[in-house]
């Protein structure tokens, strides 16, 4: 059984994607053991409650310095057992000291085809506002693992959606959502589950 621990920020539509998978059984052999969010009023712990996936906030605000909220992270996803770390939409900047305590073990998605349209400043609506305003026909999600840089990992699986005309940014995020990021993670979890990609 891989259990992971899933880091969100806001309305938690990824993890929602994750737990779904799981309890339609179409994401086998993988438990929640752990949703964290840096903010209190995220929706996704309201949705990890739901469905009696243990939670909680550690906010960088509540600590003094970094290497504390760091420590605390590191404590509260060791101590759930997880064996590795899903970034469903996490807008805090992980540090090395973060990374390197689960090398190879913690995996992101992200709103693009990389290496288009990622790194530094490139994160929800601006992902799809930048596509568009480049003229781009074919768009999609990515889940990569995460090293020190920003959207810098090795790629582990790609989908491609189809960018049409008329596409507003929200209209492109919502069809990346369904068709590309919706998908894509529960797949690339279960792929590790299965140990067809390997971690750490």
């Amino acid at each position: 059984m891989l259990k992971i621990a899933v880091l969100v920020s806001g309305g938690g539509t990824n993890l929602q994607a994750i737990i779904d998978a799981i309890e339609k059984k179409e994401l086998t052999n993988t438990q929640i053991a752990l949703v964290i969010s840096n903010k209190k009023d995220a929706y996704a712990l309201t949705r990890a409650a739901e469905h009696g996936i243990k939670s909680c906030c550690i906010s960088p605000k509540d600590y003094a310095d970094r290497a504390d909220y760091d420590q605390a992270m590191i404590d509260a996803i060791r101590g759930s057992g997880a064996e590795l770390v899903v970034l469903a939409g996490f807008l805090v900047v992980l540090s090395a000291r973060f990374v390197d305590a689960f090398s190879h073990r913690i995996i992101n998605i992200h709103p693009s085809l990389i290496p288009s349209f990622c790194g530094d400043g490139f994160y929800g609506l601006r992902v799809h506002e930048a596509a568009l305003k480049r003229g781009v026909k074919i768009t999609g999600a990515t889940v990569h693992f995460v090293d020190s840089g920003t959207d810098t990992g090795p790629i582990i699986m790609q989908k491609a959606v189809e960018v049409q005309d008329g596409d507003t940014p929200e209209i492109l995020q919502r069809r990346v959502m369904e068709q590309a990021e919706w998908k894509l993670l529960p797949a690339v979890i279960q792929a590790i589950a299965d140990g067809r990609v390997p971690i750490g």
